[in-house]
């Protein structure tokens, strides 16, 4: 039992009881596999809950670090050894001025940007990495559209792996360099993310010793996504919200999400069941889920991402069906909002919160503007919006439209000249 164990015995151990088709619910092994062999459908990791309902409490994960390491009874991979920078535990800020400014009630801001490499990502590498390295892996690959990029080449680096990681070859430079400075194999492709994807799921099949966090070990990596529904849980006081705003480029997260806040109650650390209704947000550039959500499809048709949104711009998302499941089981909806106002989106949240966040944070907030104004999003919600990714990796975005107020000669006279201060206290 885990009250009569060593600490060290205790960071040893995971609940993972293998795998299972998430179509046709066929079993697998623990092992580096992500698609059913029978009907090609995604695996998923099975858990023994009664034994983690036995191991977890509220305090144990208070006294646990402060990382998502925290939650490692409900993740697929030992805390001991893991592969960490110290993802996770970010902020959720209380947003009374954007809440003001869209019409809302309880708004908080999940603000993954203080990630260690300025993303979300960091969650799903410490996960994916950790359990690489425990099925014996020594090389970390992926595909990506930067941030995943970044988080792979820079835990790589922390773990002693080599790392080649193949991006877009039009990707945001910020995103480039801050892959190419750990140090690993960087290849740009030209094409899109779809492209990208294509060639690492080939290239997995050549090189099977490589560990491709969102291909064969992309099971386990999927998982790390639920620390944002955990942390958010923990931080309100062991509450679920009533709506949460998400990000959607493969759907993953917005699947995981859900997963979740489920997984909390059904452990035993949420005293009611949760209700959250979950809402998807995309660029109109790339938004084959929201299509299908407003059509009323089951079925998510490729598109062509044509978006500033390029951490977003998955075109043919793997999980697009599941995130749409998820939407409409809860009760949220989907919006999806154009380059404009992904734009406005930052600057939205600088202004009103003192929150920088890259181009797809502009698409969760702008969404969130637009389902506040239909209604959607309601003010007697306690809405929790994730901001996923930091603007210093999409400066480009916003440059055009932010400059200085006023360029002056060295001189009171020239300052009161340019600088209107009238209603400035």
């Amino acid at each position: 039992m885990p009250g009569s164990m060593s600490p060290k015995e205790e960071l040893s151990l995971t609940y993972v009881e293998g795998l299972r088709c998430r179509e046709c619910a066929h079993p697998y092994p623990a092992e580096a596999l992500h698609v059913c062999e029978w009907c090609f459908g995604p695996l998923e990791v099975v858990y023994d809950y009664e034994a983690i309902k036995g191991a977890v409490s509220r305090e144990r994960i208070a006294a646990g670090p402060l990382s998502i390491w925290r939650y490692a009874a409900l993740l697929p991979a030992a805390a001991e050894g893991a592969v960490s920078l110290g993802a996770g535990f970010t902020p959720l800020v209380r947003a009374d001025r954007l809440a003001a400014e869209l019409g809302l009630g309880e708004l908080w801001i999940k603000n993954d940007t203080l990630n260690p490499t300025g993303s979300f990502k960091d969650r799903v590498v410490s996960v994916a990495l950790t359990k690489a390295q425990e099925l014996g892996f020594k090389v970390a690959a992926c595909a990506s559209t930067g941030n995943l990029a970044n988080s792979v080449a820079a835990h790589a680096a922390h773990a002693g792996m080599e790392s080649v990681v193949f991006i877009p070859a039009d990707l945001e430079p910020a995103k480039v360099v801050t892959t190419a400075v750990f140090g690993g194999r960087l290849v740009a492709v030209d094409g899109n993310y779809d492209d990208v994807n294509r060639l690492c799921a080939e290239l997995a099949g050549e090189y099977p010793s490589w560990a491709f966090v969102n291909v064969n070990v992309r099971t386990y990596y999927a998982e790390g996504s639920k620390t944002l529904a955990f942390e958010v849980a923990e931080q309100l006081g062991w509450l679920a919200p009533d709506h949460v705003v998400v990000p959607v480029a493969s759907g993953s997260q917005l699947t995981k999400v859900a997963k979740g806040f489920k997984e909390l109650y059904t452990v035993g650390l949420l005293d009611e069941e949760p209700h959250v209704r979950i809402s998807g947000a995309q660029a109109t550039g790339c938004a084959p889920v929201a299509e299908a959500f407003a059509a009323g499809r089951d079925v998510v048709k490729p598109v062509k991402p044509h978006t500033i949104a390029k951490s977003l711009a998955i075109g043919n998302p793997a999980d697009g069906p599941y995130a749409l499941d998820a939407v409409r089981e809860s009760g949220g909806s989907f919006g999806s909002v154009s380059d404009e106002e992904i734009v406005a989106g930052i600057r939205l949240l600088a202004r009103t919160e003192g929150i920088f966040a890259e181009t797809a944070g502009g698409v969760t907030i702008a969404t969130l503007a637009q389902l506040a104004a239909a209604g959607v999003v309601r003010p007697d919600e306690r809405v929790v919006v994730y901001v996923t990714g930091n603007g210093l990796k999409t400066v480009d975005a916003v440059a055009p439209f932010c400059r200085p107020t006023a360029t002056i000669a060295p001189t009171l006279e020239a300052f009161a000249a340019a600088v209107d201060i009238s209603e400035v206290p």
